[in-house]
């Protein structure tokens, strides 16, 4: 059994503390000797006299701006619990010294489940057809689906697919095994395309995957290259049978052009499970949106990444990395956000033999 009495005086805060962390989370903490401090601030002057004199921060989603990185007299690393990092100014954080870690592998097939889940019930009408039932008008919604063109067959159908990283992928497998033909783009244009080439996925330009796509799902993280990529041009080049699905960064779409869009029926609908203008992770109350007021969105409250096998990866490969780097040692490479770090304190190289199980041994990770 491996000794980590040298983490026990390590302070340790975690953020979040209202998205709970199981009991599984909580053997991790007591396996390796780490007495994270829980805790709820919520803007930078809450923040700082929690963090300022930390050695390590976990991060579910909290915005760590400027102000806070520079409040960070002797962390080594961030961890974030989760894989976008939109919301920590990881550049400041570089040039401190600071370690900043993600799990990519977290929540890839099930961000793919949640993202087909929408199609499904989009393309079959799920919302109007369970109303239907309930309103005892089954027989019109019957001849609503089969007469008027609207349920088709989903190998009929064109999946497009904005990036192609790892839940793209997944999601392009799961849209295969129902025949539909799937196109993808992504911004490295020069990146090998044997991937999809092995699963049968068509490489085209964005333009391209907009004009042909029954279903467009987003698939990449939110930065200053993809703040509003789909905008309102952008959703005008869809068909106007085509619907939008979004389980990425909310931002990501101009959601203020979208609802006016799907209000005047430019395109048939949108499945949605991430917000700019929605706090899901603040109080809970009806929002103050145009999507709530449409009867052709399918709103989820960021669950995409939600399963119990997937709180367990997130949970294991967050820890892990702050017990490599508070051990002396990097985390897996692909861990690793702000690569060309160099930290505070000299690490070496990642040590798989740290742990029992190597983080990576069950995922499939291109």
């Amino acid at each position: 059994m491996r000794d980590w009495s040298h983490l026990a005086g390590a302070r340790v805060i975690r953020l979040n503390a209202s998205l709970h962390a199981n009991d599984y989370e909580f053997s991790l903490y007591e396996q390796y000797g780490l007495k994270p401090v829980f805790c709820e601030p919520y803007t930078p002057d809450e923040i700082i006299p929690y963090v300022e004199d930390c050695d390590a921060l976990f991060a579910v989603s909290v915005n760590l701006p400027t102000r806070v990185i520079e409040s960070l007299k002797r962390c080594k690393v961030i961890s974030r619990l989760g894989t976008g990092t939109d919301k920590i100014d990881v550049a400041l954080a570089t040039q401190m010294g600071i370690v900043v870690t993600n799990v990519p592998y977290f929540c890839v097939e099930e961000q793919a489940d949640h993202t087909m889940m929408l199609m499904l019930a989009l393309e079959r009408q799920l919302p109007l057809i369970m109303n239907a039932v309930r309103d005892g008008n089954w027989n019109e919604v019957k001849h609503a689906a089969g007469s008027t063109g609207r349920t088709r067959r989903m190998s009929s159908l064109t999946m497009g697919l904005v990036g192609f990283g790892n839940s793209a992928r997944e999601t392009a497998m799961r849209a295969k095994g129902f025949g539909m033909r799937v196109l993808a783009t992504r911004r490295n244009k020069n990146a090998s395309t044997a991937l999809a080439d092995a699963i049968g996925v068509e490489m085209v330009e964005l333009d391209t995957l907009l004009r042909e796509s029954d279903y467009v799902s987003l698939h990449l993280p939110l930065g200053k290259e993809t703040y509003h990529l789909i905008d309102e041009a952008a959703i005008r080049k869809m068909k106007p049978s085509a619907c939008l699905i979004n389980t990425s960064r909310g931002a990501i779409v101009d959601e203020m052009a979208l609802a006016r869009l799907l209000q005047e029926r430019v395109i048939a609908g949108a499945g949605i499970d991430t917000f700019e203008h929605i706090d899901i992770f603040g109080e809970e109350k009806v929002p103050d949106h145009p999507f709530v007021e449409l009867d052709n969105v399918i709103l989820t409250p960021h669950i995409a990444a939600m399963s119990v096998q997937a709180k367990q990866d997130v949970g294991r490969g967050g820890i892990e990395n702050v017990v490599s780097i508070l051990s002396g040692h990097w985390c897996h490479p692909d861990n690793i956000v702000n690569r060309g770090v160099v930290p505070r304190a000299p690490l070496a190289e990642y040590d798989p033999a740290l742990f029992t199980k190597p983080q990576y041994a069950e995922h499939r990770v291109a």
